[in-house]
């Protein structure tokens, strides 16, 4: 069974004259002679620019054609033509899809939709069981991502000592790469058959995932002194990613404890670069999650952490459910989303969470 995503309005909003306003603004900033001083910024602002552009550009097109729909089967009621008619019947059908597709697209308004993404998925309670879970987490994002056609690579791989896997990272890039799994961030719970019990008992486990967006130029300052650099021999599964010397490389931030790590490439001088990136990304994630804390203590409000709340339950036993724990959203086919079926959830969290933005605009104005 499937019940309705979370947002009351299944359609997407857009603010015209909002969007004008921010148009005019930023050509104003991109217009600007020291743009480039910071690169970073420069992108950011111009990348955002082309997107309203594209939108607005889309609007008016539209609305010039809904005018001239109008005007036409105006006249055809005057004059009778039903060939006419029916021609700006089909117009219309082929405007109103057209349109269904703007509202998807005014579902992608964060800053960072667009950008690649580091997503990575770690065992929580629940042992061995709790490993295989992220195991099999790991192939439902795999399945996920190559029907989205989003490039995904594996940065890291840390098996489990008896099965499973303890840890892994993944590269994601594509269109709206961060925007296709920022709902994913979270505790994620199975409760099912243990494979592992010999009473066949009932066992809960719990995967906590993590998702940054990667974001070009990033500033970062990070002092050496705050680095712990190890290496170690990569343990995939085999094939081409084997190492037979330690290639792979571990960095810990000491000052908050990030640990990040790359085996994908051959070269520990490569793996180290694609560590720091990470490591950036994560960084730069976590000054904005601490900017965002701030400014709901100075709003007074009380909000969820990121990182250690649940966010979904996979039920298989007593009986078979997906549910989403923010959005509601219900799914009876548990094997199909373990296949890889998470397109519902991702709409749906979206729709939630433009309709926890629109939520704080009008407190705000």
């Amino acid at each position: 069974m499937t019940s309705a995503p979370g947002s009351p309005t299944p359609g997407g909003s857009f603010d015209v004259d909002a969007k004008l306003s921010e148009l005019e603004e930023l050509r104003t900033l991109v217009s600007r002679p020291d743009l480039w001083a910071d690169p970073g910024r420069a992108t950011s602002l111009t990348r955002r620019l082309g997107r309203i552009e594209r939108l607005v550009g889309r609007v008016e097109a539209l609305s010039g054609q809904l005018e001239d729909a109008e005007i036409l089967a105006g006249l055809a009621v005057e004059e009778d033509d039903a060939d006419t008619l029916a021609e700006v019947a089909a117009d219309l059908a082929s405007t109103g899809r057209r349109i269904a597709e703007l509202e998807e697209e005014s579902l992608y308004f964060g800053e960072y939709d667009d950008h690649p993404a580091i997503l990575s998925v770690h065992a929580g309670a629940g042992g061995v069981d709790a490993q295989d879970w992220v195991e099999m987490m790991l192939r439902m994002y795999t399945k996920y991502l190559s029907e989205m056609n989003l490039d995904h690579e594996i940065e890291d791989l840390q098996p489990g000592e008896e099965a499973g896997v303890k840890s892994a990272a993944l590269m994601v890039k594509g269109r709206y790469a961060y925007a296709a799994l920022e709902g994913e961030r979270g505790v994620h719970r199975l409760v099912r058959i243990s494979p592992f019990d010999s009473n066949s008992r009932r066992h809960t486990s719990f995967a906590g995932v993590d998702v940054v967006p990667l974001v070009e130029d990033v500033r970062v300052d990070i002092a050496v002194d705050d680095l712990r650099i190890d290496t170690y021999r990569s343990q995939g599964a085999g094939g081409q990613h084997v190492n037979t010397t330690d290639s792979a490389v571990r960095i810990t931030h000491l000052p908050t404890g990030i640990v990040v790590a790359c085996q994908a490439e051959r070269s520990q001088i490569r793996n180290r670069a694609r560590a720091m990136t990470q490591l950036k990304a994560k960084l730069a994630d976590r000054a904005r999650e601490e900017q965002l804390r701030e400014m709901d203590q100075i709003r007074g409000e009380q909000t969820e952490a990121g990182w250690g709340r649940q966010i979904r339950s996979y039920v298989l036993q007593p009986y078979q459910l997906v549910k989403d724990l923010r959005t509601g959203l219900e799914v009876g086919n548990v094997q199909g989303v373990l296949d890889g079926s998470l397109d519902r959830f991702t709409k749906s969290y979206l729709h939630w969470r433009r309709a926890g933005q629109e939520r704080r605009e009008r407190a705000d104005g």
